[in-house]
């Protein structure tokens, strides 16, 4: 485990640099450039506040405008967008990264750091934006919204380490990135992000909050809407989970790591 971290630190220009290059060329011929991260997410928001705007307004607590809800889905989208992204990335990254792996010699453990950092950035991109339209609608969040930084950092703490362990068994069981984006698609509709928990039937409620992803949506909706502070116990449970699931990661990819080229 050391030598990952001692690795990481030696190649920490390349991380930096590859970070930069992958961003610059992904909208080198772009006339909009950058803003395309930043326009795809606004858009999906739009159109979910649009439709379901007139059937769920009403029931969330505390809202009762057509912005109020718009805010409150942006907020949970944001959450969510981090999560879903970070899982899909890493879902493909060494099947991706197959022919660069076996052309260059640098530690197999910056990919993901890559990847991390370019969906980092992205998601920054996407809060100033949603900031922006949070002041255009009339809404600026308070003090609580200084805790999204660690919210954040939980995000990515959590879907780098399931995307890790995702990913290296893709490589293996491509069947896994099948399944995976299905999944995915079930768990975005079992997360409260289009929709208040409270609007369920009380004796569902408890099976939704098992949800890992509860507290963190929860959490991004609190303290960007609601001016609330985050879900912190069941955050800290959460961050208990990822860091454990982080550490499987990493053990799974030091183990994997020299077949992989060769699979690939």
């Amino acid at each position: 485990m050391r030598e990952l971290f001692l690795a990481i630190w030696r190649y920490r220009y390349f991380i930096a640099s590859s970070v930069r290059n992958e961003l610059r060329v992904r909208f080198i011929r772009s006339k909009l450039g950058g803003l395309w991260m930043v326009i795809h997410p606004l858009m999906q928001v739009l159109i979910f506040a649009l439709i379901l705007s007139e059937v769920l307004a009403a029931k969330l607590p505390g809202i009762d405008n057509k912005y109020a809800y718009a805010l409150y889905l942006m907020a949970g989208m944001m959450s969510w967008n981090l999560f879903a992204e970070t899982i899909g990335r890493c879902l493909t990254l060494f099947v991706d990264s197959g022919n660069l792996m076996k052309k260059m010699a640098f530690p197999r453990i910056c990919l993901p750091l890559i990847a991390a950092g370019t969906l980092l950035v992205n998601n920054l991109l996407l809060l100033v934006a949603v900031f922006a339209v949070f002041a255009a609608l009339g809404h600026y969040p308070g003090a609580e919204a200084l805790w999204l930084p660690v919210l954040i950092a939980l995000n990515l703490l959590l879907s780098m380490s399931l995307g890790l362990v995702l990913g290296v068994f893709n490589v293996f069981m491509r069947d896994v990135g099948q399944v995976v984006p299905v999944i995915l698609q079930a768990l975005f509709w079992l997360t409260p992000v289009v929709y208040s928990i409270t609007v369920l039937p009380q004796a569902y409620q408890g099976w939704f909050k098992l949800n890992p992803l509860y507290p963190l949506v929860t959490s991004y909706q609190n303290v960007l809407v609601f001016n609330k502070p985050p879900l912190w116990t069941e955050l800290g449970w959460m961050a208990l989970v990822a860091v454990g699931v982080g550490i499987l990661a990493l053990f799974l990819f030091r183990k994997a790591s020299p077949e992989m080229v060769d699979v690939l």
